[in-house]
């Protein structure tokens, strides 16, 4: 079934290092209403936000104190509606980034739920008493923070309460009518107001096991140096959480001619399915994280496998997403590709995998240039709690510092929350002020004035792209056919609609290849025409070279 999310180009904007418009370091609603033509320019449909609600910002504004509001660090509710109204006259959308999971220990509800044990919003929350002296449980939390408990004492009511992420981040009770109903008249509020749909943050995560019994599965050094559990599978996916999401659908979602994305880690899939599919109403699409998050990229033959897997998603009425990065992975040219020699070449290369595959594109900011990595000298200059974190508990357990920053940096989610680079002025022109975190050094070479300039342009690729997929339905509901499925270098498939067949060859290597024999005579069964490639193919095309791409169009 066509819908319009299916056709979508998602623009990802990580405020806080998007635009400084006043000078004081950080990205602003007003810096993103001062580019939202070179948004359009790109190609974009959707936008869609980070959390920018109020927030302390312990955790970059995934820790919520006013649902309803807007951090004062980036503007005000008013300028969010100037924001809104001039994405709509652009005719694109806009999606926000729904926190559900927990809220800020400076929200009100959890202020009042601490206060007592009868308060009326106590079980808003996940208090419980201590067990043999000790924590209720041996759940650790994903922050690492100080000895890695999930729970925290607190002295007013001598109870412990539940945060899976840091200690400043409560967990949120969904077996509390009275959060369900509060949660659903928030986000129909927004919807109300014309947002375009959410992003659900850790949306499998709702649901806790009956009991909240300990996690059966042994600790892992170096967290299991102090005997908590941090087991991602405890609190996802549970018994319930289907039935919640099609209760949320029914009182929200349905309501509202919007996009339901949502974030599920450990989801296969498999398991997507029973999230994804038209008939069962939840939600309409997820982000799985078997490619994009992947510590060990693997190579052709292990993307080959993910998205065959995921197009069977499709094939049963589902949706799914096509992204290398975001706001929690690397940077994708330096994940997935070569930063250096070849830093166009792969990135254009990844970027034509993401664009040709079946499924919903999501640009991250800084993406469509080209941004890479950063190589920060020290722990210092990072900033993701995560990253610090886990840090800080290596080298307690004895790992020595430098070895447990190196082992860090490839995958922490700074590297995607460095500034974003406008030009080769001072701070790559994203602020005129002292950036909250620092920005990438390389952003003389690599930023957006530059590429407009350049003949081999990221971004003029990425423009041209985005003009295919809006021109050519057969890049979003075309059938998916993988050719070359044992290869291990070049990924090579069909998408055909409606008597178009187009075919796609990417190398996914740094190494220079001789043109398949199949491949080969698949084009010259046709009458081929390249409709886009990172090369000029000027000498019948019979070699592939370093991370190369090409898209045919095939009369057949």
């Amino acid at each position: 079934m066509k819908r319009w999310w299916k056709e979508a180009v998602v623009y990802q904007i990580y405020t806080k290092s998007f635009y400084d418009t006043n000078g004081d370091g950080i990205g602003d609603i007003r810096g993103i209403i001062e580019k939202l033509d070179y948004i359009q320019a790109l190609g974009v449909t959707v936008i869609y936000l980070n959390p920018i609600y109020r927030s302390p910002d312990v955790d970059n504004g995934y820790d919520i104190s006013d649902f309803r509001d807007i951090n004062e660090r980036y503007g005000t509710l008013e300028d969010f509606k100037e924001l809104l109204a001039e994405v709509h006259r652009r005719g694109m959308r806009l999606i926000m980034d729904m926190v559900v999971n927990h809220t800020s220990d400076e929200h009100p509800w959890f202020q009042e739920s601490r206060k007592s044990k009868d308060n009326p919003y106590r079980n808003y929350y996940y208090w419980r008493p201590g067990k043999n002296g000790k924590e209720p449980n041996n759940w650790g939390n994903y922050f690492y923070e100080g000895r890695g408990s999930a729970w925290e004492y607190d002295e007013t009511t001598g109870e412990y309460y539940l945060h899976n992420y840091s200690r400043k981040m409560p967990d949120l009770n969904w077996g509390c009518e009275a959060v369900k109903e509060d949660m659903c008249r928030m986000m129909r509020w927004w919807l109300d107001m014309g947002v375009d749909g959410f992003r659900m943050d850790a949306v499998n995560r709702l649901v806790k096991p009956e009991g909240l019994p300990d996690s059966p599965n042994p600790p892992a050094p170096p967290v299991g140096i102090h005997g908590y559990v941090v087991d991602r599978t405890m609190c996802a996916n549970r018994p319930g959480i289907h039935e919640l999401l099609h209760e949320i659908n029914e009182k929200v979602f349905s309501r509202y001619d919007i996009m339901v994305v949502g974030e599920t880690g450990n989801v296969d899939a498999a398991l997507a399915i029973d999230y994804v599919q038209e008939e069962r109403r939840e939600i309409d699409m997820v982000f799985h994280f078997e490619i994009a998050k992947n510590p060990t990229p693997g190579n052709a033959l292990t993307f080959k496998d993910a998205q065959k897997r995921w197009y069977h998603v499709i094939e049963q009425h589902g949706w799914t997403t096509q992204y290398l990065s975001n706001h929690d992975t690397p940077r994708q040219v330096s994940q997935f590709g070569n930063d250096r020699e070849y830093r166009y070449e792969s990135a254009t290369m990844l970027a034509a995998l993401m664009h040709t595959h079946p499924g919903t594109v999501f640009i991250y900011q800084g993406e469509e240039i080209g941004m890479t990595n950063v190589d920060f000298p020290s722990i210092e200059y990072y900033n993701e709690r995560y990253t610090v974190g886990k840090y800080y508990t290596m080298v307690e357990s004895g790992v020595d510092p430098k070895t447990a920053l190196d082992s860090l940096k490839g995958m922490s989610r700074d590297n995607d929350r460095t500034p974003m680079q406008w030009s080769g002025a001072e701070n790559g022109r994203f602020t005129t002020g002292t950036p909250w975190m620092h920005v990438n050094p390389n952003y003389p070479e690599i930023n957006v004035e530059r590429e407009e300039t350049l003949e081999k342009s990221v971004l003029r690729f990425y423009r041209r792209l985005t003009a295919l997929r809006r021109e050519n339905p057969v890049m979003v509901y075309g059938s998916y056919r993988q050719l070359l499925e044992e290869d291990a270098e070049l990924i090579v498939y069909e998408r055909e609609y409606e008597g178009v067949c187009w075919l796609i060859i990417c190398n996914y290597y740094s190494n220079e290849r001789e043109f398949p024999q199949s491949v080969a005579e698949r084009l010259k069964a046709g009458q081929a025409r390249l409709l886009l490639g990172n090369y000029d193919v000027t000498d019948g095309g019979e070699r592939i070279r370093p991370y190369e791409a090409r898209i045919y169009d095939i009369l057949l």
